[in-house]
């Protein structure tokens, strides 16, 4: 569990956000030169505004196989669900996609309609709901969903899905409250949650000496009511 979900200060979720592109270059060092980050500025950037310039919001065949490979770059390799998701129609997915925004804000029939793709299940779905609709969905990673009380083992269902979301728009919610920019998405706070992961993992000094990592440290000794014990220098 991460100390970020539980802590209730918009100030250091923000100061997470702001690390979060660092985390990405640091975890594409020593693999393919720039493979994720370039993936990464498309789905989280590029993506986002085609899917909201359509009158009819929809994502294409080739917008969704591009969103396979970004996935798996980001998560578990898994290259079997690359041909499936090739496998399909352009006809099915913009007309499969299409419908699936439209029946937003009933998120769990949008994740459904999604899932009649061939290699598309809740996690897939949920990123392409979060590309095109940041404010009522998140995608479905194993950092985010490892970060929240209550939701090992994760499962890949949309029940489990549905589980994930509500707690990640009820957190949205209460920053908002208190956050007088109250600009939280359940998709924000997974890039957080991501980001939190990653500098955990890679040990990051921006963990340890940054303002993400001061502040993660203070919620945490709020969470436990102790004094976290003193890091040694990472080497």
């Amino acid at each position: 569990m991460s100390a970020l979900f539980t802590c209730e200060d918009p100030a250091t979720w923000r100061s997470v956000h702001d690390n979060y592109w660092d985390v990405v270059e640091a975890k594409v060092k020593g693999k393919t030169p720039g493979k994720l980050l370039i993936l990464d500025k498309w789905y989280q950037e590029e993506l986002p505004s085609l899917i909201s310039s359509r009158p009819d919001k929809h994502i294409t065949h080739s917008e969704l196989v591009k969103l396979m490979e970004w996935k798996l770059t980001r998560g578990k390799f898994r290259p079997r669900l690359q041909q499936l998701v090739a496998s399909n129609s352009v006809d099915t997915v913009e007309k499969c996609s299409r419908k699936a925004f439209s029946l937003l804000p009933d998120v769990k029939a949008a994740i459904a309609e999604l899932s009649y793709l061939k290699g598309v299940g809740p996690a897939t779905a949920s990123a392409v709901l979060a590309a095109g609709a940041p404010d009522e969905a998140a995608f479905m990673s194993d950092e985010a969903m490892e970060s929240i009380p209550g939701l090992k083992p994760i499962q890949y269902t949309a029940k489990h899905y549905a589980l994930y979301l509500d707690r990640m728009i009820e957190k949205a919610k209460n920053l908002n409250r208190v956050d007088p920019q109250q600009d939280w998405t359940p998709h924000r706070l997974e890039l957080c949650l991501w980001a939190t992961a990653g500098i955990k993992q890679q040990q990051l000094p921006l963990l340890q000496n940054g303002k993400a990592g001061s502040s993660l440290e203070r919620c945490s000794e709020a969470d436990t009511g102790q004094t976290p014990a003193k890091k040694s220098k990472m080497k």
